[in-house]
């Protein structure tokens, strides 16, 4: 049986040049689409294993993305999850939004344990997903960067050997990343797939790429 399909964002101007595209190869704007849709489930992987990083500077921002990502994942397969430190500002609202709260108490990520206790968390909610693809955001990489720029290095390149099928997200303050060293601040950016800067309801996507110095000089 035929279902209809909604296009939020398909203005005008892309469907009257899809329309002369379609009158000229002789088929209809459907079986174009059709086409697209069933190309794009073939090529599609089962689940990815997305490490992504997240800089923002004030509560606002961050809250807006959260509000969002909540939207984008409601009543779909995704395990939505996070690991906070207590009293966290985002602690009301994704308590609200009911996402799994993966920390586990006592609150320990700091000092020589810190690395077993975080790792605690991270099977505490591979646990609770019940094998579902995960969606989490990791406050707590916020706290221990805020503390120990190194540590949180150190846990950043264990996630990214071991990462989990699902999007990990790690959200990390403007003004810790300004107090680090740029040679571990590109290695941070460099060892997640996408980084994101969220400024109020907006997000910016920052590239990262290595360069020599002639390119200085081209175009």
């Amino acid at each position: 049986m035929a279902k209809d399909i909604l296009i939020r964002g398909f203005d005008n101007s892309t469907h009257s040049e899809l329309g002369k595209k379609a009158e000229q190869m002789g088929v209809s704007i459907n079986s174009i689409v059709k086409d697209a849709v069933e190309q794009w489930l073939d090529k599609k992987a089962p689940t990815p294993h997305v490490h992504d990083l997240l800089i923002y500077s004030d509560e606002k921002s961050i809250e807006s993305f959260l509000k969002s990502l909540d939207r984008m994942t409601n009543e779909t397969e995704w395990f939505r999850s996070y690991a906070i430190p207590p009293k966290h500002s985002t602690e009301k609202t994704l308590s609200k939004l009911d996402w799994f709260n993966g920390t586990i108490k006592p609150y320990k990520p700091h000092g020589k344990d810190g690395s077993k206790y975080c790792n605690k968390i991270i099977q505490n909610i591979v646990k609770s997903s019940e094998k579902k693809p995960l969606c989490c955001v990791d406050f707590v990489i916020t706290d221990i960067a805020e503390h120990s720029f190194s540590h949180a290095m150190e846990l950043e390149r264990t996630y990214d050997m071991t990462r989990l099928p699902g999007l990990m997200f790690c959200p990390y303050k403007a003004s810790d990343l300004s107090k680090s060293d740029i040679t571990d601040m590109i290695e941070l950016f460099l060892m997640h797939d996408r980084i994101f800067v969220l400024k109020n309801d907006e997000i910016y996507k920052l590239n990262i790429t290595k360069e020599s110095i002639h390119k200085i000089f081209l175009n």
